[in-house]
């Protein structure tokens, strides 16, 4: 057999070749040996051979002849030569070896006797060059080089990793910063917590009573909740005013005086935290980013008027508020800033919703009852909107039978629980009619529009500025009504710039309009087409005393307001700082963005007072009831209700919105004991102990009387301690 003639391989390489060439191999061949080789003459040299298995070319009739018969070599390249292609006899003789053992890999062992499977001169394996079935060892050569698996974590490993998880979850974050805030914020209200109340001793040691006696009872005699130890011998007297029931699961803990005033300050310090994280979860819900959330919480939770109201928990404890709608928004799949999102819809969160509505409402009516007929309006007009859509289009917005089931159970639960509340204080004014406000009592407390603009003393930025303005206001502890001079410029902005639709931007201002010309009570053209006819005709209205305490809601508006302008001003910074080469800036812009959330902080530090509680007597530790403490008035009686949290004696001394007409004839008929009138009047109500205070009877008709004789009256006499104690 002849040689054939010298073929150079330039032919462009076939896809094929190209993904099976090794890295390093150039797009040209020259094959160097030009003399035939014999059917069964000696093996290429190995410099052929590696110049063969680099040639880009294959032919096709030699891969049809390997297809045929892989396991013969030199059978293959015979008909390769046979088949009139002597320059490629041996290189596709090669190629279709490849291309057989790529499609057939063949055995570990078969691969390691085969003397192909290194190429001495290349210096390449032969699973560099495409075919792993030769590479020596197989997979398991490599398996030295694999990384180590994970090793799977055990139960104790999942939970630290579950609770570190939990630890940075951002309503972690959010609530553990609410409450270092409310620490900070209404400091030193924690440093003596159980001798020391916040703003004055008068309302707080009232409602320091009112959540003993709640948890009191409850584990006592709940048959007994409103029927109170106060006030004796009254009845429903629990509901002389708004009672924080909420709390008592609160008031089970501890007993006593101290511990009264301690629970009182660590709630009173929760309740700061709860508004706080109340409204951030609203304005996060209805689409505001975090820092804008952060500003709405805490400017509805620290704005200027309320410093005015440290003395008024009930007030206070608004955070269920904004927090029970943002869980009923989240239900029920609906922000301001995406709109209605049927695929969010969860009734476990209106399940949840309804019931933090309903707690808020039993903290107290003051706040409870606007926000009930908020509820209600809400309600209303989302049936409404559903009705109309349904009318337009032919079709209604999927709501689903569960979202349906769980909102009529809610509210029922809701009304339920409103009306078990209100059923007492019915009873009340039944029993005391001359209890109900009066449109006269409505104008005392109804605030100027300047009280809009001025801050109370308590406030630290303004309190002294503003001194001048307080003094033309007839009630300023309840018509300075300043929310912070910062939220009225971020809301302002929000009405230009802001995540929120213009349309809600413009719902979210006739909101705070209407609720500021309803806080105004009868100030606003006499009220006659705004309060007045809520103050006739809606139910339970008239039992409001202050309408300046509406300014809630608009402090709550204006905050939803700030926080899409804050939110806007964030995703602008967050957008220029990506754009910007170098992004040098983009920290400091980021850093920007936490101006307005220091400015509304800022605004709300206070300057509230935090005076010593009256020491109890000693007199009053051991007293048998029923009894009364005497000098008795609307001030030291509530004193007198936190002193009897040692045991709850029955005692005839209250303090309340209300003075029910007994007990100002036992003021009255108590001015000259003790004699015989008085004597005889108190034994026939069933006091059986009066004890009078030595240290309040300077300027008093006691002052004469406390050392008179007594023997002749058929009473008892002692000394303990600072008082004198006497047994009828």
């Amino acid at each position: 057999m002849t040689t054939g003639q010298p073929g150079t391989g330039n032919a462009r390489p076939t896809p094929d070749d190209q993904g099976a060439r090794p890295a390093g191999t150039t797009g040209t061949t020259t094959d160097t040996a030009t003399a035939a080789t014999p059917v069964d003459g000696p093996e290429p040299t190995s410099t052929t051979k590696s110049a063969l298995m680099d040639d880009p070319t294959k032919d096709a009739s030699a891969k049809d002849a390997t297809a045929k018969d892989a396991r013969a070599k030199d059978a293959t390249a015979t008909e390769a030569t046979a088949e009139g292609d002597p320059a490629q006899g041996d290189t596709a003789t090669d190629k279709a070896t490849r291309d057989s053992a790529a499609d057939n890999p063949a055995p570990k062992d078969a691969a390691a006797k085969d003397p192909a499977a290194k190429d001495p001169a290349s210096g390449s394996d032969a699973a560099e060059d495409g075919d792993p079935a030769k590479a020596e060892g197989g997979a398991d050569r490599w398996d030295k080089w694999a990384s180590t698996p994970e090793p799977v974590p055990s139960r104790l490993t999942r939970a630290v990793r579950a609770v570190g998880r939990s630890l940075i979850h951002e309503w972690t974050l959010a609530s553990l910063g609410a409450l270092a805030l409310a620490v900070l914020m209404t400091w030193p209200t924690l440093r003596y917590p159980r001798y020391t109340l916040p703003q004055d001793y008068w309302d707080p040691s009232l409602q320091s009573w009112q959540m003993a006696w709640s948890g009191h009872i409850l584990l006592a005699d709940p048959a007994r909740l409103w029927q109170s130890n106060t006030f004796f011998p009254e009845l429903w007297s629990f509901a002389f005013s708004d009672t924080l029931l909420g709390y008592a699961p609160a008031g089970m803990l501890g007993s006593g005086p101290e511990d009264a005033v301690l629970r009182y300050n660590i709630m009173f310090v929760l309740a700061h935290a709860l508004a706080t994280l109340g409204a951030y979860a609203l304005a996060r819900q209805l689409g505001s980013g975090r820092i804008g959330a952060a500003v709405a919480g805490v400017a509805y939770a620290y704005a200027p008027w309320l410093l005015a109201q440290a003395g008024h928990l009930h007030v206070l404890s608004n955070g269920g508020i904004p927090l029970a709608l943002a869980m009923l928004a989240r239900g029920h799949g609906w922000s301001l800033r995406y709109g209605y999102r049927p695929e969010r819809r969860h009734d476990g969160w209106v399940y949840a919703g309804w019931l933090v509505a309903a707690w808020q409402l039993s903290l107290g009516f003051g706040i409870g009852l606007p926000f009930a007929y908020f509820l209600a309006g809400a309600v209303l007009v989302a049936a409404v909107l559903f009705l109309v859509r349904r009318l337009r289009t032919g079709q209604a917005l999927p709501f689903g039978r569960r979202l349906l089931v769980a909102d009529v159970l809610g509210g029922v639960f809701f009304a339920g629980v409103g009306l078990l509340l209100a059923y007492p204080y019915f009873k009340v004014t039944e029993l005391h009619p001359y209890a109900e406000r009066t449109i006269g009592d409505i104008s005392i407390f109804s605030p100027p529009a300047s009280g809009f603009v001025t801050a109370p003393a308590e406030s630290r930025i303004w309190g002294g500025l503003h001194e001048g303005a307080r003094a033309a206001l007839p009630w300023h502890p309840e018509m300075t009504l300043l929310p912070g001079f910062v939220l009225y410029a971020l809301a302002a902005g929000g009405l230009f710039f802001s995540v929120w639709r213009l349309r809600h931007r413009l719902l979210l201002l006739a909101g705070v309009l209407v609720a500021m010309v309803l806080a105004m009570g009868t100030r606003f053209f006499d009220g006659t087409f705004t309060y007045l006819p809520l103050f006739e005709h809606a139910p339970g209205w008239n039992a409001l005393r202050t309408p300046g305490r509406l300014m809630l809601w608009a402090t709550l508006l204006l905050a939803l307001l700030a926080a899409g302008a804050v939110t806007a001003l964030t995703d602008r910074v967050r957008d220029l700082a990506a754009q910007r080469i170098p992004s040098w800036p983009g920290p400091w812009l980021r850093l920007a963005t936490l101006l307005p959330l220091l400015l509304v902080t800022v605004e709300g530090l206070n300057t509230t007072p935090h005076p010593v509680v009256p020491t109890q007597p000693a007199a009053l530790r051991s007293a048998q009831g029923p009894l009364l403490v005497l000098p008795s008035n609307q001030s030291l009686d509530q004193h007198v209700m936190l002193w009897s949290t040692s045991g709850f004696p029955d005692v005839v001394n209250g303090g309340s919105g209300f003075t029910p007409r007994q007990l100002d004839d036992v003021r009255r008929v108590s001015q000259s004991f003790p004699d015989q009138t008085s004597v005889d009047y108190l034994r026939t109500l069933g006091v059986r102990t009066v004890v009078l205070l030595r240290g309040q009877v300077p300027g008093t008709p006691w002052e004469i009387t406390i050392d008179a004789p007594v023997e002749s009256l058929g009473i008892m006499r002692q000394d303990v301690g600072d008082a004198v104690v006497y047994r009828l």
